[in-house]
C-alpha cells in the first residue's frame, strides 16, 4: 500500500543489517511498547533483554533482524499515526495530495477479453485522509475500498474503468 511507502520513507535510513541501523532500531525500540511490538514479533523476553543491555555488541540472526525491522517498523506506522504526522502530511493544510491511478495492465489477457485502453490518471485528493489514515491503522480493507470508490467517483464517466487498478500513486 503506497501510505506504507510514506510510512517508510520518514524513517531509519541504514539497512537493519548495518550496525547503524541496527542500533538505530534498538534504541527505537527501547521502550515498553517497543518491547512490546517485538515480543509480537515472536522475540522471547530474555533474547530482548540481552539485545537492550548489549546495543552493537551482539550481532542478531539473519531471521532476528528481519523480526527487529519488522517491530521497527510496526511502531513507527503506529506512532506516526499516533501522533498525528500522517494526516497532518496528507491533508496538506487543505490542499490534499495528488494522487496518480495506474490502470491494470492487459498485456497478458487474452485479446477478446481486454477492456478498452484506459490512461493513467492524476487527480488531487481532499478530505478523505483522516478516514483513510483511520482505516489504515485498523487495517480496515472494506472502508479503504468505500473510500476509493469516493475518490473515484469524481472520475465521473471513467468511474468504472478506475474501479480495479494495478497502483496508487501519492505525492508526498
Amino acid at each position: 500500500m503506497e501510505l506504507n511507502r510514506i510510512v517508510y520513507s520518514s524513517g531509519i535510513s541504514s539497512p537493519v543489517t548495518s550496525k547503524r541501523g541496527l542500533s538505530a532500531r534498538l534504541r527505537y525500540l527501547d521502550s515498553p511498547a517497543g518491547r512490546e511490538a517485538l515480543r509480537a514479533q515472536g522475540v522471547p523476553p530474555r533474547t530482548i533483554r540481552s539485545w537492550m543491555k548489549n546495543k552493537g555488541k551482539i550481532r542478531p540472526t539473519p531471521k532476528s533482524l528481519e523480526r527487529i525491522d519488522a517491530a521497527y517498523w510496526s511502531r513507527r506506522r503506529e506512532n506516526l499515526i499516533r501522533s498525528g504526522w500522517l494526516k497532518r502530511h496528507l491533508n496538506n493544510e487543505g490542499r490534499g495530495r495528488r494522487m496518480e491511478i495506474y490502470p491494470v495492465d492487459q498485456s497478458q489477457m487474452d485479446e477478446r477479453f481486454r477492456r478498452p485502453t484506459v490512461s493513467q490518471r492524476s487527480i488531487t485528493v481532499r478530505y478523505v485522509w483522516d478516514d483513510l489514515v483511520d482505516a489504515y491503522a485498523a487495517q480496515n480493507a472494506d472502508l479503504v475500498d468505500e473510500i476509493w470508490d469516493d475518490v473515484i467517483s469524481d472520475l465521473d464517466s471513467d468511474y468504472n474503468a478506475y474501479a480495479y487498478v494495478s497502483s496508487v500513486g501519492i505525492a508526498a
